[in-house]
């Protein structure tokens, strides 16, 4: 099944971990602030449908200091430029 919305980020692509701002902390953001500022790679993606037209992507991130991997929101996350 194809998605219905292209993902904002592609597998492979430079990526840096960003709170989200203007919005209460919930319990997805706990751990979160620890990776802030952090860059990463793109390892993998997948989306979600929730009601009719609502999508929302997961990117999985591997943290290029640790080479530990995350999973996070795509509002969670940002390209990184040039």
């Amino acid at each position: 099944m194809k998605s219905p919305m292209a993902p904002k980020y592609e597998v492979g692509q430079r990526v840096i971990i960003m709170p989200v701002k203007n919005q209460p902390l919930s319990p997805r953001d706990s751990g979160l602030e620890q990776y802030a500022g952090r860059v990463g790679e793109v390892t993998d993606l997948h989306w979600l449908k929730r009601g009719i037209g609502e999508v929302f992507y997961l990117y999985t991130v591997r943290l290029e200091a640790e080479r530990k991997e995350v999973v996070l929101h795509e509002d969670e996350l940002e390209a990184v430029l040039g």
